[in-house]
């Protein structure tokens, strides 16, 4: 890998490491491009508090440091201000314009829970309910066409276990429109390494049947997962079983 756009900060508060730490982990894999894509602040209403996300008093200090880096770095490798943002509906023009204020250059999808977060469903659980499979697919294809967002993280994060024909038809609609919008596909490495339900070879072949673009995502939370090129080396190997061509780096789309 020469470029990783998926990178945390403890803001988030599940992950570890010190910004320079990561830029110096991401040097020694030998990348050209980093980019930090901490957990987003949201503006919700009535004093709510997410508990996986940075506050919004917290964006200034990101900023700052991460444009501190930026320069301390400049020449040695590319340094990207991002965030990782869910498309809630209700909520999503003003944290854009919160964002968009603070100087943040782009956006990866990152679709977690659906509906909003504060009445909202995880999607991690397992679920048979094509309803919420149907929610997920339309929440994020409405999110794509905002033309806001440079890929997206972890697509196959909705663990439905109903029936795979509706798998098959839902999933294979999102990623005919991440094709129409030019939204690359993230195999997540992250979830590999943890074994989770994401990257799903299911959900790998209906993207290589569609002819979307695919892009590897360490989704560090420690600096040392940037150094793990075992990971990466699988997830090539993952691209290569369904013939998919992994974009080594991505143009951001700037908010």
């Amino acid at each position: 890998m020469i470029a990783n756009y998926h990178t945390h900060t403890p803001r988030c508060n599940h992950a570890s490491g010190a910004e320079e730490k990561y830029v110096q982990c991401a040097l020694d894999a030998g990348m050209q491009i980093l980019g930090f894509s901490d957990h987003t602040p949201y503006p919700f209403p009535n004093g709510y508090y997410s508990t996986f996300r940075m506050r919004p008093e917290e964006l200034p200090d990101y900023v700052a440091t991460v444009e501190t880096m930026r320069k301390r770095y400049a020449g040695q490798i590319q340094i990207h201000l991002g965030v990782e943002a869910e498309y809630y509906p209700g909520f999503f023009k003003e944290m854009v314009q919160m964002v968009r204020d603070q100087g943040i250059e782009y956006m990866l999808l990152g679709q977690h829970l659906l509906y909003d977060e504060i009445e909202g469903i995880g999607t991690g659980a397992p679920t048979a309910d094509r309803v919420l499979l149907k929610q997920y697919c339309d929440q994020t294809i409405e999110a794509m066409y905002t033309g806001l967002f440079t890929y997206f993280a972890h697509p196959d994060i909705m663990n439905f276990v109903g029936d795979g024909q509706i798998y098959r038809q839902e999933m294979g609609r999102l990623c005919r429109a991440a094709k129409a919008c030019g939204v690359p596909l993230e195999i997540n490495l992250l979830g590999m390494q943890l074994q989770r339900q994401y990257p799903a070879p299911r959900f790998l072949e209906i993207v290589a049947e569609e002819g979307c673009q695919v892009v590897l995502g360490v989704d560090a939370h420690k600096p040392q997962e940037l150094l793990d090129k075992q990971m990466q080396a699988q997830g090539r190997e993952l691209a290569e079983r369904f013939g998919l061509e992994i974009l080594q780096t991505v143009p951001l789309i700037h908010i």
